[in-house]
């Protein structure tokens, strides 16, 4: 496992980590998952990769990942932003998306959603988790940021437990998702803020820090 700045089980290779611990961390998580990880390389966009329907998998630039393939599992790394996970049990299709404040606003969930019906997902059938993440008490932001984004996607709008400018993308993204059609009742959205919680990597609490992922397999 990684030691120092990035100790614990950082997935991250653009963070400054040793090589060798990255490999090692990803090496255990695919032997507990099971399946080999599939990861994209993450620029805070609303570009969903749908992977081939066999074959070798290749890295590609994108925030969102959908396939209905058993043989992979699909990871996205987070550090404060939401790791968000979808699946259609009926149609038998996962998907995992980075939710950022960029990528929530630019409509990466929607578009996300959108990919999953090409394989023949339905809303109705979504299950979905939004992971831990900073929470809307915690993500302080100017004002007119707060504003930018309120504007948009009102939800996101808060106040940090301080009384600043704050934005709760849980709950952008809880909105999203209750237009796109996912039942509120399929939506688990309660995890720790990871700024708050130790546990996590946070950028917020340290910049030179780790990634944890979101990971979810086809059953």
């Amino acid at each position: 496992m990684s030691a120092g700045d990035h100790a614990g089980l950082n997935l991250a290779r653009h963070v400054g980590d040793d090589e060798r611990s990255v490999e090692r961390n990803r090496a255990l998580l695919a032997g507990e998952i099971g399946a080999p990880l599939v990861f994209v390389d993450q620029v805070h966009s609303a570009d969903v990769h749908v992977l081939p329907a066999t074959g070798p998998v290749p890295v590609l630039t994108a925030d969102a990942m959908v396939t209905d393939r058993r043989d992979v599992a699909l990871a996205i790394m987070v550090a404060d932003c939401l790791p968000v996970l979808l699946s259609d049990p009926v149609a038998g299709v996962v998907a995992v998306a980075h939710a950022g404040r960029q990528g929530l606003l630019s409509g990466v969930l929607q578009r996300t959603v959108e990919a999953m019906a090409g394989l023949g997902a339905r809303p109705e059938d979504l299950e979905a988790s939004i992971g831990p993440s900073i929470c809307g008490a915690c993500y302080e932001v100017p004002a007119a940021m707060r504003d930018d984004a309120a504007t948009l996607l009102p939800e996101t709008r808060t106040l940090t437990s301080w009384g600043t400018p704050s934005l709760d993308l849980r709950a952008g993204a809880v909105a999203v998702l209750d237009a796109a059609g996912v039942p509120r009742a399929s939506l688990d959205a309660e995890h720790p803020c990871t700024l708050e919680d130790e546990r996590f990597y946070s950028y917020r609490r340290a910049p030179r820090t780790g990634r944890f992922a979101g990971v979810i397999r086809r059953g």
